[in-house]
């Protein structure tokens, strides 16, 4: 799914993977493929594949992954394209 983009490193995906228990629910849920597992744990492989809907962490039972769901920077920059307007990010913490 290397090919479906939104933006380009502003996602708020993490795993960590010293609480990853290697259950591979996010493998199973991700729409996007973005993790794979390497021996015994997860990783993520394609961290701009991420679409933030917040599969993984709402299904991670070691609560290894946090994503920030919603549409946050993507909506603020398509919203500032379509009026002209300069981009103001929904996310609280600024990072547009």
């Amino acid at each position: 799914m290397r090919k479906l983009r939104y933006l380009d490193n502003v996602v708020t995906l993490e795993l960590d993977p010293e609480k990853c228990v290697g259950c591979q629910m996010c493998v199973t849920v991700c729409p996007h493929r973005v993790f794979a597992m390497n021996g015994s744990k997860a990783q993520i492989i394609d961290r701009d594949g991420c679409m933030e809907c917040g599969a993984c962490a709402n299904n991670c039972p070691a609560e290894a992954i946090s994503v920030r769901s919603g549409v946050g920077c993507a909506s603020g920059i398509i919203k500032g394209m379509l009026t002209g307007e300069e981009p103001v990010c929904d996310c609280d913490d600024g990072c547009c």
